[in-house]
């Protein structure tokens, strides 16, 4: 796998990255530590986490992820050098007080959340800390409309850009990135930071699969002519891309109750649990069959050569997983099944927007 740079960056990074918030939670300790070593071992050197992971978040998961990889760090004598890390600090509280009170994220909560996150780390720099979801009101994790009377912001984002600008200048993070925006937010982040010389995001962290492709719906143009990278996450819909539900929806029996979105209903309550979202994820997955392909590999296939994509989260359970995932890269998609898949979408849109 080649490098790929992020933003205006000099940071280089595999174009696959490890997303890790199944550590602490579905994935003990152990597991984390044998699948680390084998991403690394695989060319994968761009690790993500976030403060309130595990997920789904709990009060006693809450930086269990960010504690693995600290302690894998520390076990492991060169490996943090080898990886690009990234983290990122929660937004305003979505009915999590025990990640953060009160309704916003002032600049305090900012410093004080990655120095938090450095010190289960046990790093010294991070290097791509992102804004996990926007302070201000958005829609997101399923919500489609915004709404102006659900605007509840206390902090600017001109001061939001001087807390990580704080960070950068003291050395505890070198590049800045954002996570789950619009196209408002990233214009207004680079523009703000291109008036006040402050630090320029590199990169947003999005949802983008085939059953959500509402990057391509302006926000892919805005961060092309801004220079800001796609990290995509959720390239597999949270499983409904595998085929595993494909005959039992993740609630009935039958269906395998170790993925996350069978276990937790919290995760079915959100976009990848509406049964538009699995009725189009089924037919993706049917086409994949057609032409000789798993659905994991066309569903991968699909987010890894899309011109938007800098780099793919992929997260996993087991070391086999991940070699699943990594095996997908360099499938080519051909001409006629990538009309086919424009095709359904034409059809069904984003059900799991």
């Amino acid at each position: 796998m080649t490098p790929v740079a992020l933003g205006h960056s000099d940071l280089r990074v595999s174009p696959i990255c490890l997303g890790t918030m199944t550590f602490g939670e579905q994935v003990d300790e152990a597991e984390a530590f044998r699948i680390m070593d084998r991403a690394l071992e695989r060319g994968v050197d761009f690790f993500d986490t976030a403060e309130m992971y595990s997920v789904p978040a709990r009060e006693a998961t809450c930086g269990a992820t960010e504690t693995i990889i600290g302690r894998w760090f520390a076990s492991r004598p060169g490996a943090r050098q080898k990886v690009t890390l990234a983290s990122k600090v929660a937004g305003p509280s979505r009915g999590m007080p025990w990640v953060r009170a009160g309704q916003g994220m002032t600049a305090a909560d900012i410093v004080a959340s990655c120095e938090g996150s450095l010190k289960r780390l046990q790093t010294e720099v991070i290097d791509l800390y992102q804004i996990h979801w926007p302070e201000r009101h958005v829609p997101a994790f399923g919500a489609l409309y915004y709404d102006p009377r659900q605007e509840r912001s206390q902090t600017p984002i001109h001061e939001q850009l001087q807390a990580l600008a704080r960070l950068v200048e003291q050395g505890k993070v070198r590049h800045i990135g954002l996570s789950n925006e619009t196209p408002y937010g990233v214009h207004e982040f680079v523009r703000l930071a291109e008036q006040h010389g402050l630090p320029r995001v590199v990169s947003t962290q999005n949802p983008y699969c085939l059953v959500n492709r509402s990057y391509e719906n302006a926000l892919d143009e805005t961060c092309h002519r801004l220079g800001v990278s796609l990290l995509a996450y959720s390239p597999l819909a949270f499983g409904l891309l595998t085929g595993k539900f494909d005959q039992h929806a993740p609630a009935e029996p039958g269906a395998p109750q170790q993925a996350r979105i069978a276990r937790y209903e919290s995760v079915r309550r959100q976009r990848w649990g509406r049964p538009e979202a699995l009725a189009a994820a089924r037919r993706y997955n049917r086409l994949a069959r057609e032409h000789g392909l798993t659905p994991v590999q066309m569903a991968l296939a699909f987010c890894y050569t899309q011109w938007q994509v800098a780099s793919t989260i992929i997260g996993v359970t087991s070391v086999a997983q991940l070699d699943e995932d990594l095996d997908a890269w360099g499938m080519q998609l051909a001409p006629e099944l990538r009309a086919a898949i424009d095709a359904i979408r034409w059809e069904v849109r984003d059900p799991a927007v």
